[in-house]
């Protein structure tokens, strides 16, 4: 048998195709395969002859229309929208669309994915790294207006914003006055971070507040002073607990002397 591409039922492969897919001409909807039925609500009959513009919140409208009109043309980029179901009820899905020949006409096939799952996995995720940026900038209190700042783990920019807009509100609400910075605990860094971590001290001390760093390491110390940083002033310990010794909080391994 001699295989032949052209052959295909072409219909039948879009009829079959678990994304929903719409074909439309001059903003008037002319084919939607069974799983589009399902996804829109509505029958071939009830969608059919419809504007695929009708889908969209008005404030979309006019930008949807260009790029339909674009799609003749060239394929268009892949794009997220809010649109509406046959029923009533919204739902978040990619758009892309593309040019087809249906005879010697072009008409635009659009492909509609439901993107809900991954918008509300999202959302979660984002609302976890909130949760963990705002822990963060905890201040561990020691004794009267002397508290700890731990820095754990891999900070990015925004846990580095965070950190930033948070511990000086922190530290005005718990009254602090002395505050250790602790650097020992970072393992990932780069320049846009550093300078933000940095700020926390200049910002510390036009607060009024006494600020000990901790836990330099030399790359971080020598990525502080490429950035132009000026730490002449700021008292720096190796650890925590020579920090609090400096401050005359001496500990002991026998907690009964």
């Amino acid at each position: 048998m001699r295989e032949n591409i052209s052959d295909i039922d072409y219909q039948q492969v879009m009829e079959y195709a678990l994304d929903p897919l719409i074909i439309h001409s001059n903003h008037k909807i002319i084919y939607v395969n069974h799983a589009a039925e399902e996804f829109f609500r509505g029958t071939k009959e009830e969608i059919i002859g419809a504007s695929p513009l009708d889908i969209f919140q008005e404030t979309s409208k006019e930008a949807i229309r260009m790029r339909i009109q674009s799609a003749y043309e060239r394929p268009a980029e892949l794009i997220e929208e809010t649109i509406y179901r046959m029923d009533g009820t919204t739902v978040n899905v990619e758009l892309y669309c593309h040019p087809i020949l249906m005879g010697n006409t072009k008409v635009i096939q659009t492909y509609v994915r439901d993107i809900t799952t991954r918008r509300e996995h999202e959302k979660k995720q984002k609302e976890i790294v909130k949760q963990i940026n705002e822990l963060s900038a905890t201040l561990v209190p020691l004794l009267d207006g002397i508290a700890i700042l731990p820095l754990v783990g891999s900070i990015d920019e925004e846990r580095a914003h965070q950190l930033l807009t948070d511990v000086p509100i922190k530290v005005q609400t718990q009254k602090v006055n002395c505050l250790i910075i602790d650097f020992s605990g970072i393992y990932k860094l780069d320049s846009i971070v550093t300078e933000h971590l940095f700020k926390i001290n200049h910002v510390m001390s036009l607060l009024g507040v006494h600020c000990i760093l901790t836990g330099l390491r030399p790359e971080l110390a020598l990525s502080a002073v490429q950035l132009g940083i000026n730490l002449e002033g700021t008292l720096k310990m190796a650890t925590v607990k020579d920090a609090l010794n400096s401050l005359g909080i001496i500990f002991t391994s026998d907690s009964s002397k």
